[in-house]
C-alpha cells in the first residue's frame, strides 16, 4: 500500500531517502558482508558509523569541545534519574514544570533530593509556559525545563538564566529549532522524534560538570564513565546510532538545524493559521508559547474529534488522536514531515468541516 502521512508524535515519521538507504543496506552495509546489526560496536567499521553520527551532530548544533556528545541507553525516561544521579551534588535542584514529561522529571528528582517545582501552568492543563522570573535558588545545583512540551503543545520561546546549570530535556524538538549549546550545561533526548528511532538517548554535557556524581550512581548512568568509555560501557545501541548518524546526514543535506527551522516555522504557520480562523477548530495553547512541532487542536465535541480522526485515517492521514490527557487531535510536524503533509491535514481538516458544520 501507498504510505501514509504519519503525525505521530513518536515514534515517528522518518525522512524517505533514509528509510531506503536503510532498507538498501540492511542486508550488507558497504563492502563488510554484513548487517549494522551484526557488527562488533569495538570494529573498526562500526566505529566509524559511530563517529561520523558524533561529528555530524557536533556540526548541526556547533558543539564546541567543552562537552562530551554521549549515545546512551533508555530515552529520555532514564535520564529524569540520570541527572540528579549525576549533578545534585547538594541536594538541591529546581524544576519548570510545563507539561506532563517536565512534571515527571521533578518526580523522578524528588526521589534523590529537593527537587524544587518553582513555576508550573499545572493548574490550566500546561496551555502555557510558565513564569519563573525571580524563583531561581541562587542554592540550586542546576534549573531544569522541557523546551517542547509534546503532549500540550506548548515550546519556551526563552530561557532561564542564572547561576545553576541549565539542564534541558529538548526530546521533541531538538534539531528542529535552532539552540546555543553554550547556554546549557546538560542537553538530552529521546531519539524517537528528530533523530532517528527509538530506544536511545543522545546526550551533551558540558565537560566541567563532570566529578559530581553521588556514590551510589550506577556505572551505566554514570556520565562521566561513558565519556571515558565512548558510550560503550556496555554494547550500545548500534542500530539506533547508525539511523541517528543518517537523519542527521539527511538533515544537513537540507541545509542543517538553520534551514528546517525555517520550514517548520512555516509548516506551523500555516497550520495554526487555518485553526484560527476555521471557525470550527480551535487550538488550547496560549499563542505566545505555541510549539511549532505539535499542533493541538479540538471541534469542542468529543465524539466529533473521535470521528475526525477516522475520517482522517480513512484519507491516509496517520496517527491523529490527541494524548489521553487532552483529548483532540495532535499533529506531530517534525523535521521529516513535508509541507505537502500539512497541505493535506488541512484540506482534510477543510473537507470534515463542511460535512459536519
Amino acid at each position: 500500500m501507498d504510505r501514509v502521512y504519519n503525525f505521530s508524535p513518536g515514534p515517528s515519521t522518518l525522512p524517505l531517502p533514509v528509510l531506503e538507504k536503510l532498507q538498501a543496506e540492511l542486508l550488507t552495509y558497504g563492502t563488510t558482508g554484513m548487517s549494522v546489526m551484526e557488527m562488533s560496536h569495538r570494529g573498526k567499521d562500526y566505529l566509524a558509523i559511530y563517529d561520523e553520527a558524533e561529528a555530524t551532530l557536533r556540526d548541526l548544533m556547533h558543539i564546541s569541545d567543552d562537552y562530551a556528545v554521549l549515545f546512551l541507553h533508555g530515552g529520555a525516561t532514564l535520564m529524569f534519574a540520570g541527572v540528579p544521579y549525576n549533578l545534585m551534588a547538594t541536594g538541591k535542584a529546581d524544576y519548570i514544570d510545563s507539561g506532563n514529561f517536565a512534571h515527571g522529571s521533578a518526580v523522578e528528582a524528588a526521589k534523590y533530593g529537593d527537587a524544587r517545582i518553582i513555576a508550573s501552568s499545572r493548574d490550566d492543563n500546561y496551555t502555557y509556559i510558565p513564569d519563573w522570573t525571580g524563583k531561581l535558588n541562587a542554592d540550586a545545583d542546576y534549573v531544569h525545563i522541557t523546551t517542547n512540551n509534546t503532549i500540550f503543545g506548548t515550546h519556551y520561546t526563552k530561557l532561564p538564566e542564572g547561576p545553576a546549570p541549565l539542564v534541558a530535556d529538548m526530546s521533541s524538538n531538538i534539531l528542529g529549532e535552532v539552540y546555543d549549546v553554550n547556554k546549557f550545561g546538560v542537553i538530552y533526548a529521546g531519539a524517537q522524534k528528530n533523530i532517528g528511532i527509538s530506544g536511545l538517548c543522545v546526550a551533551i554535557i558540558r565537560k566541567d560538570l563532570f566529578g559530581r556524581a553521588r556514590k551510589d550512581c550506577p556505572k551505566i548512568m554514570n556520565w562521566e564513565k561513558e565519556a571515558e568509555n565512548g558510550s560503550m560501557i556496555n554494547t550500545p545501541n548500534t542500530f539506533a546510532i547508525y539511523v541517528a548518524g543518517e537523519c542527521m546526514k539527511w538533515l544537513k543535506a537540507q541545509g542543517g538545524v538553520e534551514a528546517i527551522e525555517k520550514i517548520n516555522q512555516a509548516k506551523a504557520a500555516k497550520l495554526y493559521d487555518f485553526i484560527d480562523n476555521s471557525g470550527f477548530y480551535s487550538n488550547p495553547a496560549k499563542k505566545e508559547d505555541r510549539s511549532i512541532m505539535n499542533v493541538t487542536f479540538v471541534t469542542g465535541n468529543p465524539d466529533t474529534d473521535a470521528a475526525f480522526v477516522k475520517f482522517a485515517a480513512a484519507n491516509g492521514l496517520a496517527s491523529l488522536k490527541g494524548h489521553r490527557l487532552v483529548g483532540g487531535m495532535r499533529a506531530s510536524i517534525y523535521n521529516a514531515m513535508p509541507m505537502e503533509g500539512v497541505d493535506k491535514l488541512i484540506d482534510v481538516m477543510k473537507q470534515f468541516a463542511m460535512q459536519n458544520k
